[in-house]
């Protein structure tokens, strides 16, 4: 029975970590929801969590939820600010949105060491460079 659901495929949506300067003069690193597709995706909800070892303790950071509403097509939204002290972690981003009536989701995982520079892509639309994953 449950092997005869297939769930919808999620393309043409990325998650991307980007450095940019921040409100106060400094840098820091932000995640982004982008959407290239041709069509809106309703009802965005975002789940992010970080969670593994560093310095042999298993860690878990707080679970943070993000609703966005809408995200238009060929747009991005800021989701969040990532600070330094998780990028030895699995960083753990869920999303779920409708298209039409249909429900889609898929887990995004950066994982340990993953974001930095010698990982860098061009992200689409945004016109920057930055950790993707697709």
């Amino acid at each position: 029975m449950r092997k005869d659901i297939k769930p919808p495929k999620v393309e043409g949506v990325a998650m991307a970590v980007v450095r940019e300067p921040d409100p106060d003069g400094g840098e820091g690193w932000y995640v982004y929801l982008v959407n290239q597709n041709d069509f809106t995706l309703e009802n965005v909800l975002i789940s992010s969590r970080g969670y593994g070892e560093l310095g042999g303790e298993t860690r878990r950071t707080s679970e943070m939820r993000h609703f966005l509403g809408r995200l238009g097509p060929k747009s991005w939204a800021r989701i969040e600010r990532i600070v330094e002290d998780v990028f030895g972690l699995n960083n753990q981003y869920w999303l779920s949105f409708y298209i039409g009536r249909d429900l889609h989701d898929k887990k995004y995982i950066f994982l340990p060491e993953s974001i930095q520079e010698a990982n860098f892509t061009n992200v689409p639309l945004m016109k920057v460079r930055g950790v993707m994953i697709q």
